[in-house]
């Protein structure tokens, strides 16, 4: 079924203790993208600069990710530059230049107003709930928001909180947006303001899924070592609604498979910097990962 993401497209240059990389092509709807399409065609609305060229658009095309709403305007793209020390959970941003991210209008081609599934990526609330409110035949939508739009834009967010079904967010963002500490009660109070199924990231420790039914916990893939954390939040995300895009099942067994298969997408993501291991995946490993988190969670009653 189609998918729809709408966030940022950017160049990162980043460093953790395993190398130094610059301007790479990274940004939300870049890492979403690129893990969905293993799942289901993907349709993307961004923006970029005249700084953006035919290679950094053969990387969606090769994917078969359709870029029709990426708008090319004069200006530089989105630059973010950060370093990860210690036990890299934690990003330092060294410098952000927003450039012609900053205008960003989302514009929603024609052709995509069939779109079934949404994910809205981290972006201004009033942008994300005018997108929802262009898209009236979406079967399920999903919303990642930051600390920033938590504290400056309350009111905003409460308002598109209300129109989507499913929120992943991070367990420091969720005590925040809930003002609860405990997780379970975070989201509780999360799920009063809309969303169906909230779904708490919670880096090396996995991902839990609260949901109208029951609260399941996947782990995360234990890995000798992290190279790259960036994106790994957006690479869940894809994973997550990917698999919900390529099912269309929304039964709440289906969106524990979903979690899981966010887990795998976000494992392979952080072994290289950017794109590299998501882009030369294979079905199998993707599957056979699936089945290893599978085995690490299984027991008999």
């Amino acid at each position: 079924m189609s998918l729809l993401v709408v966030g940022s497209i950017a160049f990162d240059s980043i460093q953790t203790p395993y190398g130094q990389v610059e301007e790479i092509l990274g940004g939300s709807a870049t890492f979403f993208s690129v893990t969905a399409s293993w799942f289901t065609p993907v349709r993307v609305v961004a923006v970029v600069g005249d700084d953006f060229g035919e290679e950094h658009f053969r990387v969606f095309r090769e994917r078969c990710i359709d870029t029709q709403g990426v708008e090319r305007v004069p200006g530089r793209t989105f630059r973010w530059k950060g370093e990860y020390v210690g036990d890299m959970n934690q990003a330092h941003t060294l410098d952000t230049q927003l450039n012609v991210f900053e205008k960003f209008v989302p514009k929603i081609p024609a052709s995509y107003l069939e779109t079934e599934f949404l994910f809205l990526g981290n972006i201004d609330p009033v942008l994300q709930l005018n997108v929802r409110r262009a898209l009236p035949k979406i079967r399920a939508s999903a919303l990642d928001t930051m600390n920033y739009w938590i504290k400056g834009m309350p009111e905003e967010l409460a308002k598109v909180l209300a129109s989507v079904e499913i929120l992943v967010i991070n367990e420091g963002e969720a005590r925040m947006l809930s003002g609860h500490n405990n997780l379970k009660k975070a989201a509780e109070s999360i799920r009063k303001l809309g969303p169906r199924f909230v779904v708490i990231k919670r880096g090396e420790h996995g991902a839990t899924l609260f949901s109208p039914e029951s609260i399941f916990t996947a782990p995360a893939y234990l890995l000798d070592e992290v190279h790259d954390p960036t994106g790994a939040g957006d690479t869940f995300a894809g994973g997550f609604i990917g698999h919900l895009a390529r099912t269309g099942d929304l039964s709440d067994a289906n969106l524990r498979r979903a979690v899981v298969y966010g887990s795998v997408m976000g494992s392979f993501a952080v072994e290289e910097f950017g794109l590299r291991r998501l882009l030369r995946l294979t079905p199998g490993e993707i599957e056979a990962r699936y089945r290893e988190i599978k085995s690490l969670t299984h027991f008999d009653a």
